[in-house]
């Protein structure tokens, strides 16, 4: 990626540790979309379709507060409506708990509230539209 820091994964709630080892430092929202963004311009200069995901509930896990879900709803916003991916699969209302839309469905959850088990991953796999895939 050139200009814009990778992505963070779900569990840094927005940290970053760039180069791979330094300390981590606070991300923004806006950060991870740019990455994102960088990421699909990249790949769409390749030639290649580019289907984005947005990122699961974790609230109950380690990595949870406050501010991590409010930057989680704010890349998951700008995942469903920038148009800036070819498809969106929507893991945050797929895996989503019927009781609490911040949390994993208890069915799905490892254990930490942050991981899929077997059946959590089953159910992302069927929210793939295999049409998207062509």
């Amino acid at each position: 990626m050139t200009g814009a820091r990778s992505p963070a994964p779900l569990n840094d709630g927005g940290l970053a540790a760039f180069p791979i080892g330094a300390p981590p430092t606070d991300v923004s929202a806006q950060q991870i979309i740019a990455g994102h963004r960088d990421l699909i311009r990249q790949a769409h200069a390749k030639g290649l379709r580019v289907i984005g995901a947005t990122l699961p509930p974790m609230k109950g896990s380690r990595y949870y507060s406050a501010r991590s879900e409010t930057k989680r709803d704010e890349v998951n916003t700008w995942i469903r409506t920038s148009g800036e991916y070819d498809a969106v699969v929507d893991l945050d209302r797929t895996l989503a708990s019927p009781s609490d839309g911040d949390q994993l469905n208890p069915a799905y959850d490892l254990g930490d509230h942050l991981h899929l088990n077997d059946i959590g991953y089953r159910a992302a796999a069927h929210a793939v539209d295999p049409a998207d895939l062509r």
